[in-house]
């Protein structure tokens, strides 16, 4: 990894983005593995735990972002992180985040970091269904996007391909956008793992039309389509984020 000119590779590094046609209100911090900035919600975060007998701390996963502590946080792809700790460039990468700090690094840290976004998403969806914000069936999906009130819409993993269509299609034609080829997001989730989750049978096609709901499903979301390279990353607004970016001038957070 190339580390830019005067720059330390710290742990919770933002930056405020006036004056550089960023939205300054979107935190940001920079990739330790790549060195390429991105809005943290479209990251993932590495914490330590308390220390041990031994003084030794043990590197975890922080789906929330919210752990307390320093972190250090991570861009890549599952395959990227597994190249990444094959050859230690993740150790080397966190040595110098955590300077001085003796790190346990478990081997199994990209399954930990897969699990802990898909529980943290499937949460979620549980969450927003107790809610009433959650719409399921097909029918039911399909009437309120007709009628433009569906904000996000979401397909299992093995969902028929004419069952997917017939909703997209549905979809665009309530956003008046018919001929743009917007689609649904087909989740890395089967109907299996959907139904237990939401204590429901058959869960193959789900929507919200509420803005908020579909925001926070997002931002969880796209960090798991991202590190598992399923789907580009969107917004809350659904829209696909910008690529990351690199930049020299970093304020640290502690």
């Amino acid at each position: 990894m190339r580390t830019p000119h005067n720059e330390r590779v710290a742990s919770d590094i933002s930056e405020t983005a006036t004056g550089r046609g960023h939205k300054a209100s979107a935190p940001e911090r920079r990739c330790i593995l790549s060195g390429e900035i991105a809005p943290k919600d479209t990251l993932i975060r590495l914490a330590i735990s308390p220390a041990r007998e031994d003084g030794s701390h043990d590197v975890l996963p922080d789906p929330l972002g919210k752990a307390p502590g320093r972190g250090a946080w991570i861009g890549v792809t599952r395959r990227e992180l597994d190249e990444a700790l094959a050859k230690g460039r993740l150790r080397g990468a966190l040595a110098r985040a955590f300077k001085g700090t003796k790190l346990n690094l478990p081997e199994n840290l990209s399954d930990m970091i897969e699990d802990g976004l898909t529980k943290l998403f499937l949460g979620r969806l549980g969450l927003e269904m107790r809610a009433g914000k959650l719409i399921l069936g097909s029918d039911r999906i399909a009437e309120q996007a007709r009628s433009a009130r569906i904000s996000l819409l979401l397909h299992a993993a093995d969902a028929s391909e004419d069952g997917r269509k017939k909703l997209d299609q549905a979809w665009r034609v309530g956003r008046d956008a018919e001929g743009s080829g917007d689609r649904g997001i087909t989740l890395p989730l089967d109907r299996a793992a959907l139904s237990v989750a939401l204590g429901r049978d058959n869960v193959v096609h789900m929507a919200l039309a509420d803005d908020g709901s579909a925001g926070r499903i997002n931002s969880i979301l796209a960090r798991l389509m991202h590190f598992l390279r399923a789907e580009k990353p969107l917004t809350d607004d659904g829209e696909v984020q910008d690529a990351p970016r690199r930049d020299d001038d970093l304020s640290i957070e502690g």
